[in-house]
């Protein structure tokens, strides 16, 4: 590999006697190396058009993969330079449903991160079951829920518990109305959360159990969509409280009212993780950081 780039500076420098020079090699020694070169590669990189070098088209190919392996090169140096620098460096893999990606990860990720900085994190995202699937079969080193699991072979970690609000846009009329009952969203034109995710299941659960019957005008799965259509089209909608603050309901013109039955109608987000000793430290020390950062909130 070490010729590939004594090459590519003969390229760049157009001349053998410039290359050796800048090389600190005698232009024979630089010489009996290309020689080398292209006997191991099979194909002639040089052609002579007088003094002057003229690369070949498989020369030319050869340049291109040797900037590459040039610049993997730099990066890989780069890499050891920070884990002499910073620590060890470790690589921790997250799965998130759909709806945890949304709500509850971003602020897992950032506590972990300031923590942690080293870490090269990653994080793949599907439907609840999938995402137990992905750490049964050690695709993903724990996931992030919306659920309490019992799956053999796996912890679960409660992390806290859920429960859905009423978001109404400025001017809503509702918002006029001193007391709110769960009856009140028979008829109430809505946009709701996609099907197959444990907040649709939640609200559809809700609506079973009042015989709730919903305008509902939209189904999507962004939560940061729905905050945004319910201002535009001034609409109401069900979003979990974990994913509202006081920011974002400030930012959009919007408001939070309380139905008791909607406090009542609550989910559990979790960690799951293999119960073995193979759990990897970071996974260890991502459980401990989400369990003091809701621990915490929970004090507060």
């Amino acid at each position: 590999m070490e010729d590939l780039d004594i090459f590519a500076t003969v390229v760049e420098q157009e001349s053998l006697n410039k290359a050796s020079a800048l090389l600190n090699l005698s232009q024979p020694a630089l010489s009996r190396k290309i020689m080398k070169l292209e006997e191991e590669l099979g194909v002639q990189l040089f052609e002579r058009r007088g003094k002057r070098l003229a690369l070949t088209r498989a020369g030319e190919l050869c340049y291109e993969h040797a900037l590459e392996f040039r610049s993997l090169t730099r990066k890989f140096q780069q890499a050891l330079r920070e884990f002499t620098k910073v620590g060890k460096i470790t690589t921790l893999t997250v799965g998130a449903s759909l709806t945890t990606l949304q709500s509850t990860l971003p602020e897992l990720i950032t506590a972990y991160t300031a923590r942690y900085p080293a870490t090269d994190l990653k994080a793949l995202t599907g439907k609840t079951h999938e995402i137990v699937t992905l750490v049964k079969e050690r695709k993903v080193d724990l996931g992030v829920v919306a659920s309490s699991i019992a799956v053999p072979g796996l912890k679960c970690e409660p992390l806290f518990d859920d429960h859905l609000c009423l978001v109404l846009p400025h001017g809503h009329p509702y918002l006029d109305k001193q007391e709110l009952q769960v009856t009140d969203l028979n008829d109430l034109s809505m946009i709701l959360f996609s099907k197959g995710t444990w907040y649709r299941v939640l609200t559809d659960e809700l609506f079973h159990r009042f015989a709730i019957f919903p305008d509902v005008k939209m189904e999507i799965d962004s939560f940061e969509a729905i905050i945004r259509l319910v201002a535009t089209c001034r609409t109401a909608t069900l979003l979990p409280n974990s994913y509202l603050g006081d920011r974002l309901i400030g930012l959009n013109e919007l408001q939070v009212r309380d139905i008791p039955e909607l406090k009542q109608t609550t989910r559990t987000t979790s960690l799951i993780y293999s119960d073995d000793a193979a759990v990897s430290e970071a996974a260890r020390e991502f459980v401990e950081v989400a369990k003091r950062q809701y621990r915490r909130g929970q004090d507060e």
